[in-house]
């Protein structure tokens, strides 16, 4: 017999099942709508399973765009949960392409660290880590902007589909643990699964919980 599911994640179920619309992507931050709704952003690497978890997230299959070609989203892809909007999903560009030309590499860090220091109604950052790799040394580089920029982020692993459980359990403690050791990050994460739903329903509540809706 399954449990009863909590308000939280019954509340989380409705808002993600009902209308979710893309409404603009915004290549500088002087695009950006009116800081009217709480915003919750989406950073990882390049093909770390972004725009995949976005889709599962939102119980669509193209809100946001897949792509094999790492880097090709260069702005900040904006979506609005609820009808009318309850808050804000905020898909920021991969980072961390080997072949991202200097320019393009300033280009994004100039438009992510605007972003983080100048949105008010950021409630907080995912990071997303894929797990059949854990933490590298350009993800910290992101753990640092965040950190300085005084953002609240939490971690969350992708692809745990593709890992044996008993490898999944130490990329989740290692990575825990170095979380901890970061002002700004949320001490507990988050594994998810595009592919299976694992993690799915537990992001969307982490989502609803860090808009404070």
């Amino acid at each position: 017999m399954s449990a009863e599911p909590s308000d939280l994640e019954a509340t989380a179920r409705k808002l993600f099942s009902g209308p979710v619309d893309f409404l603009k992507s915004a290549p500088e931050l002087r695009f950006l709508p009116e800081p009217d709704l709480p915003e919750i952003a989406f950073a990882g690497r390049s093909n770390v399973g972004k725009s995949s978890l976005l889709n599962r997230l939102t119980n669509r299959n193209g809100l946001a765009r897949t792509s094999n070609t790492p880097g090709r989203t260069q702005e900040l892809n904006i979506f609005e949960v609820g009808r009318p909007p309850r808050l804000r999903l905020v898909d920021m560009p991969g980072y961390g392409f080997a072949k991202a030309p200097k320019d393009l590499a300033r280009k994004w860090r100039y438009l992510v660290n605007d972003y983080l220091r100048g949105r008010p109604v950021l409630k907080r950052t995912l990071l997303l880590v894929d797990s059949r790799h854990g933490l590298k040394d350009v993800d910290r580089e992101v753990m640092k902007m965040l950190d300085e920029a005084a953002v609240s982020y939490r971690i969350v692993l992708t692809k745990t589909d593709k890992i044996k459980p008993t490898e999944l359990a130490e990329v989740e403690a290692r990575t825990a643990e170095e979380a901890r050791r970061h002002t700004a990050a949320h001490p507990e994460i988050l594994s998810t699964s595009s592919d299976t739903g694992e993690g799915i329903d537990a992001l969307r509540q982490a989502v609803l919980e860090a808009a404070e809706i």
